[in-house]
């Protein structure tokens, strides 16, 4: 029979025998790396939705500037005073934009609210022969559903740098008009933005925008 000392030579010269497991240090090193790793991944994710939102609301602007400019330019007429293109005063009203003159129950999103189907205070000028004013007030609400389509927080703004304040007109022919739509953004350590003044005229402003300037 193999005597004591033999058996632990034995055992000691076994490699598989032998063989000891993974220390506590190298697990909890290994552990820290991959948690390391893994909030670097999340921390790139979290970036990249906020990126995200931004690329769908300034895709989203850049669509509905052009159809504002589109409607515009439809319901244009010829001026009654000068020579040129006006269109009725209303589409350069705030309350023509934004929902402003429709209030809202049961939902906080204003595409749920207001959009979803034709409000009762909005002319119906799909099937029906509308006047200047009523186009406009349509106008306006179609243009703001498509604002609010992908950002609830979207905002449609229309004005005329009027080159003849004494006409009947409030942009009066040849005045440039500017489309703008503006969203709420928020700096971090992580993206920061390049604000644009025509969109953050007052001190704390922080909205990114989209701005087209046309003439009729």
């Amino acid at each position: 029979m193999a005597t004591q000392k033999e058996t632990m030579k034995h055992v000691k010269d076994n490699p598989i025998i032998s063989q000891r497991g993974v220390g506590l240090i190298e697990i909890l090193i290994t552990l820290f790396i991959l948690a390391v790793g893994l909030l670097g991944v999340a921390a790139l994710q979290f970036t990249g939705s906020f990126a995200n939102k931004d690329a769908i609301s300034r895709t989203q602007a850049e669509l509905v500037a052009a159809q504002v400019a589109e409607r515009l330019r439809a319901a244009a007429r010829p001026a009654t005073v000068g020579d040129g293109m006006v269109v009725n005063n209303a589409y350069f009203s705030s309350n023509s934009y934004n929902f402003s003159t429709l209030s809202c129950t049961g939902s906080s999103q204003p595409y749920q609210c207001f959009c979803l189907t034709r409000p009762a205070g909005v002319p119906n000028c799909e099937s029906n022969n509308c006047t200047e004013l009523q186009m406009a007030e349509y106008d306006g609400w179609a243009l703001s559903c498509s604002a609010v389509q992908t950002n609830p927080q979207t905002e449609i703004t229309v004005n005329c740098d009027d080159n003849n304040s004494a006409d009947i007109y409030s942009c009066s022919t040849g005045s440039r008009i500017e489309v703008m739509l503006t969203w709420p953004v928020a700096s971090s350590s992580t993206r920061q933005y390049t604000k644009n003044s025509r969109c953050n005229p007052n001190t704390g402003d922080s909205n990114a925008c989209v701005v087209k300037d046309i003439t009729l």
